[in-house]
């Protein structure tokens, strides 16, 4: 059996590219010499990433400062003070407020592919952020002279722009970062939060056709940042109900790290739409040991007892480094994780055969 395989989206950031990061900042290095850095540690990852054997590859996320600000560097109508994101060990992430409109990206992903593309001829994949996250950097209160029905309009528009980018550039896959789905659910236990996002998200995804939303996927953990996260203890079973309303193809969910692994898989098989491809995670990235490809089959194997017939796969339940600021787990061993995720899915196939 041919069990699909794919990442999740970034690996920590090699020491010299942080370092560069903060000479950039503080004025140290030109934009130019801090490309060239950026242009290094691209080509040496996706090297390091075409030697797991992955079938699909991407640039690691290497040239974002997180996954989800890479649309905001460089604008000039946000201020710092905007949602604080709380983390179980105790860190925080804050978003930045919208200050004034109109509202568009200063960075799409189809540069990322671009750039990727220049240094392999593999099948590149590519990480967008979802609306639903961007939403949030509107103020409470609202702007002057900008609604936020405007704002979302412009917003809905954006994120089209940012994934046809990515498709035009060459990307064969297209995933949405959806991390707030869980979170919402612990915000607004209602779910009415939640089923504003899946309805936001829906508004870009009905913008493509039938046969460009099955090369669209949506990723969903309770957060990954530092081995910490956000919300992993909402219950599955608030989340996934309505994250199947969300009209893509593909979904790409957490479940290496998760406490109740057949429970919530048969929750999967109930949910999922007839046309729908569930990647399960087999590597936690929050866990610094470097599971077995033994391991990661054995969890392929569980994941396939119950979900039934052959669309599933496998993925890592987070990125290894969604900001780009963190260290917590070194890049070797991430490399080492996606390696046994792909060796542990063609020992599986094989089984399944």
């Amino acid at each position: 059996m041919d069990i699909q395989t794919e990442g999740v989206g970034s690996v920590p950031r090699p020491q010299y590219l942080i370092d560069a990061a903060g000479d950039l900042q503080g004025g140290r290095l030109t934009a130019d010499d801090f490309a060239a850095v950026v242009d290094r540690a691209v080509a040496e990852t996706i090297a390091e990433m075409a030697a797991t054997g992955s079938p699909i590859i991407s640039d690691g996320e290497q040239s974002k400062s997180s996954f989800a600000t890479y649309p905001l560097e460089g604008l000039t109508n946000l201020a710092p003070d905007g949602v604080v994101i709380p983390f179980a060990d105790g860190h925080t992430r804050q978003l930045p407020r919208l200050t004034a409109g109109p509202f568009r990206y200063a960075n799409y992903t189809g540069a990322y592919v671009t750039q990727a593309r220049r240094h392999t001829a593999l099948p590149l994949k590519q990480a967008v952020i979802a609306p639903s996250a961007l939403s949030l950097i509107y103020p409470q209160d609202g702007l002057v002279d900008y609604t936020r029905e405007q704002f979302i309009e412009d917003l809905v528009g954006e994120c089209e722009k940012d994934i046809r980018s990515a498709f035009e550039a060459g990307a064969e896959i297209v995933q949405i970062d959806f991390t707030e789905g869980r979170l919402a659910c612990k915000l607004d236990p209602s779910r009415g939060l939640l089923r504003q996002f899946v309805d936001l998200n829906n508004a870009v995804l009905d913008r493509f056709s039938e046969a460009e939303r099955a090369k669209i996927g949506v990723h969903t953990c309770p957060g990954g940042d530092q081995n910490s996260t956000h919300s992993a203890d909402v219950d599955y079973a608030e989340l996934l109900p309505d994250l199947f309303q969300m009209r893509a193809g593909r979904f790409y969910i957490q479940m290496a790290s998760e406490a109740d692994r057949p429970r919530v898989l048969d929750i999967i098989q109930r949910e999922r739409g007839a046309q729908q491809t569930t990647f399960i995670g087999v590597i936690d990235p929050c866990d610094t040991e470097v599971e077995t490809a033994e391991t990661a089959r054995d969890r392929i194997l569980e994941a396939a007892e119950h979900l039934k017939g052959e669309r599933f796969g496998t993925t890592d339940d987070c990125g290894f480094s969604p900001f780009g600021d963190d260290v917590a787990m070194a890049r070797a061993t991430a490399f080492a994780k996606i390696k046994a995720r792909v060796e542990g899915t063609a020992l599986a196939g094989a089984k399944l055969s």
